[in-house]
């Protein structure tokens, strides 16, 4: 793959990698929900095709957002696991999360997010913390 850039300029790359409509649901769904598989992330809510789900899944993996690995009881099946570089976008998720519940809720049938009223740094470190817990088993 080729990890080339638009422009030197950070917000511009970080788009090049997280700027669709896809690939930071991917993270949320690994990081908040705890998902690995293909199957899991396949079944989100938002019904992501699975050429593009793969796509973004080579993307991740080639800037090291996201690290393949085989399921230890079944070598079969591959796993999906976010990297540090990965954990550390629960900063921008969350960030997204309360900048959405508080500006789009008014546009959404359902009620977004109620859970995000305390320090936006606490749930931040408590979904890093989390994450990071849940990869032990895998080292």
């Amino acid at each position: 793959m080729n990890n080339r850039f638009r422009s030197g300029c950070p917000i511009a790359s970080t788009l090049d990698i997280i700027g669709d409509k896809w690939s930071l649901l991917i993270v949320r769904d690994m990081l908040i929900k705890h998902k690995r598989t293909f199957k899991e992330l396949s079944d989100s809510d938002e019904r992501i095709a699975p050429s593009i789900l793969s796509a973004r899944l080579k993307l991740l993996e080639s800037y090291k957002i996201v690290t393949k690995r085989k399921l230890p009881e079944n070598k079969k099946e591959n796993i999906y696991l976010l990297t540090k570089k990965g954990i550390g976008l629960a900063t921008i998720i969350i960030e997204l999360t309360l900048w959405g519940n508080i500006n789009l809720r008014e546009f959404n049938e359902i009620d977004l997010v109620d859970g995000l009223k305390a320090d936006k740094s606490m749930i931040i470190d408590t979904v890093q913390n989390n994450y990071s817990s849940m990869l032990i088993q895998f080292e």
